[in-house]
């Protein structure tokens, strides 16, 4: 097509699903700090005035998971059990057991952690090589944070959600089409203020100049109210945001969620490693675009498959770049751990505004093929 829209979506740390996100990878980091061979599969459920923490861990370290819990619901900015969560009052219930043994027999010896597919992907149409409508939604979201905790706005609460359409022409990003922001607030604030607000202090900070023009169309607060938000207005779950977590939608995605499991669950670490390979591919000028799937099985160590996909992009044979690939990096998975160094405690880092494109993690480094 020579001109189509495309949608991505990003949500805020408050959002009930990122919380819960982000309390399973800070567990998990909590462990690996004290002991790097920590296998954790956490995942954790959010309801109203209740914060459920259950999965299997098999690591030397000691955590202490309720406080922790409610460290990371003060450190969102949760205090209001009236309108959202209160890491004060808040009920904290832990089921953890230790790994399944069928599991550790595979894991142990190297072999990957589960069954599954999985991509990575890279383009050329931002700095940091991911898709337009994804990168502009991860920032705007970020910045309704940043003016919460700042005190620039200091009346917006903790969730929020954002959404970026991006017009195309000739398959290059053109213009954005239309902006949309849903952020809880203080009751006592009108949706005026509001919109004066978010459209100056986070919206203009953020866009270019150049990507909006005067068929821009912005939307906030469609409803015309968020006071009620968090756990209080919605149910949160970790592992239900990998769309936001990947690339918005642009490319594909295996399937597996990402938080709260350590790097030897291969929808992990092998995701990370493929947007690690996909993005210097493009880098290094094979080609614009490229998007590369890995199959493996549970307890083997090397993959069963590998394609890739660089939309007529390739300045080389595609069957070409799968050799290279194949000489160059090592997918099993402790090669991949070995290579990212991900038995160090970064996983809290990655949770929230997406897990690409942020320049100081290790896939992200750009290395010469």
């Amino acid at each position: 097509m020579k001109n189509y829209y495309f949608t991505s979506e990003s949500v805020t740390e408050g959002h009930p699903d990122k919380l819960c996100d982000y309390i399973s990878d800070c567990i998990l980091d909590a462990y690996l700090e004290q002991d790097s061979s920590s296998k954790v599969a956490v995942e954790t459920f959010a309801s109203k005035d209740s914060i459920v923490v259950a999965g299997q861990v098999t690591s030397r370290g000691k955590v202490d998971i309720e406080s922790l819990v409610r460290d990371v619901v003060k450190e969102i900015g949760f205090d209001n059990k009236d309108t959202d969560l209160d890491y004060r009052t808040c009920k904290v219930m832990i089921n953890i057991t230790k790994q399944s043994p069928d599991i550790a027999m595979g894991v142990d010896i190297g072999g990957a952690g589960d069954q599954g597919i999985m991509f990575g992907y890279a383009c050329r149409e931002t700095s940091n090589y991911m898709p337009t409508a994804i990168f502009y939604a991860h920032l705007l979201a970020k910045r309704l944070t940043d003016v919460r905790k700042s005190g620039i706005i200091p009346y917006l609460r903790p969730d929020g959600k954002t959404q970026v359409t991006v017009e195309y022409e000739e398959d290059k990003p053109k213009r954005i089409e239309n902006i949309l922001i849903s952020t809880q607030h203080k009751e006592e604030i009108d949706l005026d203020t509001l919109k004066k607000d978010i459209t100056e202090e986070v919206i203009k900070k953020v866009i270019p100049k150049d990507m909006i023009d005067s068929k821009t169309k912005i939307y906030i607060n469609p409803t015309g109210r968020f006071v009620i938000g968090g756990p209080l207005g919605d149910t949160g779950l970790t592992g239900r945001k990998i769309i936001v977590d990947t690339y918005g939608g642009y490319s594909r995605h295996g399937g597996g969620a990402f938080s709260g499991k350590d790097a030897s669950k291969v929808d992990r670490s092998a995701t990370y490693m493929l947007r690690f390979i996909a993005k210097n591919i493009v880098a290094n000028g094979y080609a614009d675009k490229c998007e590369i799937q890995v199959s493996y099985a549970i307890g083997m160590k090397e993959p069963l498959s590998i394609w890739i996909n660089t939309f007529g992009t390739s300045k080389i044979p595609e069957e070409k770049i799968i050799e290279l690939i194949k000489e160059k990096f090592d997918l099993t998975p402790e090669g991949i751990i070995k290579y990212l160094e991900l038995t160090k405690p970064i996983y809290s880092k990655t949770t929230n505004y997406g897990h690409f494109g942020k320049e100081d993690l290790s896939w992200e480094k750009i290395i010469k093929i």
